[in-house]
């Protein structure tokens, strides 16, 4: 817990943060900058705008929101566009550049999953052109061992709060609105039965017998139900493109003996962070 002065004045008074000198107030100029460059996008959208042909997610929010116009009680707002995208970019950016950091992690603490999946992209892929989403289906190690990545990891142990919009009777709790509900995706991801041995590191938790991809319903690192992460499938498609493209080119070589490699994060509360580590890119 942080003790000093200033944090527990921040605490008391929460307005003077916005008048105080800080290391926050360049986060919050920052944080203006990417909505200024965010409203100058959609205005770009707004004066090329063809109704009869959307081109992108700006495309379809402004046209959804020409046609509810009229609805007082619309979500699609043009303050609802402007978070929304920068929740996609400022959100997605940091959980998809952590993931992949540690599914490197992981991957030099376990060189025979590597290899693996080197072997495979070799062989559907080939090396004079780059993998595309259409191999995932013909790479199913590799797509296991993506998942099998997120779920060890378990990035958000708890998502984000949510609330309750309405009082909702859940099996035999009542839950009154305006309640904040977090959402345990660690006692999913690991769960023993589901996933045998839930604290080892092992993409057979996502391989049938015959070798083929396994799809699991308890594969819930983006969160689960309505409110689920809205940036999941380009994470998905990011996630396995960016590490593909890099084992198609590179080995991967600890500084260490592998066995001593750690893997414990160094932050596990709303989010989970590996450690620090070096590598070696080695070209193949």
């Amino acid at each position: 817990m942080n003790d000093s002065f200033l944090f527990q004045l921040y605490n008391a008074f929460p307005l003077l943060i916005h008048y105080l000198p800080g290391s926050h107030r360049v986060f919050f100029k920052n944080i203006a900058k990417q909505f200024e460059f965010i409203k100058e996008k959609i205005k770009e959208h707004q004066e090329s705008l063809d109704f009869s042909n959307p081109r992108d997610f700006i495309d379809y929010f402004l046209i959804k929101m020409e046609k509810e116009k009229q609805n007082k009680q619309s979500e699609f707002t043009m303050d609802n566009l402007i978070i929304t995208i920068w929740d996609v970019f400022s959100a997605g950016t940091e959980t998809t550049s952590t993931t992949l950091t540690y599914g490197l992690l992981m991957l030099l603490k376990y060189p025979e999953v590597a290899a693996k999946v080197q072997e495979e992209i070799h062989r559907v892929v080939g090396r004079h052109r780059s993998p595309c989403m259409q191999d995932r289906s013909h790479m199913p190690y590799t797509d296991a061992v993506v998942h099998e990545i997120q779920r060890y990891i378990d990035l958000a142990p708890n998502s984000l709060p949510h609330a309750v919009t309405q009082d909702i009777k859940f099996r035999e709790y009542f839950i009154p609105k305006g309640t904040t509900i977090l959402t345990s995706l660690t006692s999913v991801l690991h769960d023993d039965k589901e996933f045998p041995n839930p604290d080892c590191f092992d993409p057979g938790h996502f391989l049938d017998e015959s070798g083929n991809f396994k799809k699991s319903d308890y594969f819930v690192p983006f969160s689960a139900g309505k409110r689920t992460c809205i940036g999941e499938g380009l994470a998905r498609m990011e996630l396995f493109l960016l590490l593909t493209n890099i084992l198609q080119h590179f080995t991967l070589k600890p500084l260490v003996d592998p066995k001593d490699i750690d893997t414990t994060p160094v932050v596990n509360g709303l989010g989970s962070a590996p450690p620090f580590f070096k590598l070696c890119f080695v070209p193949v």
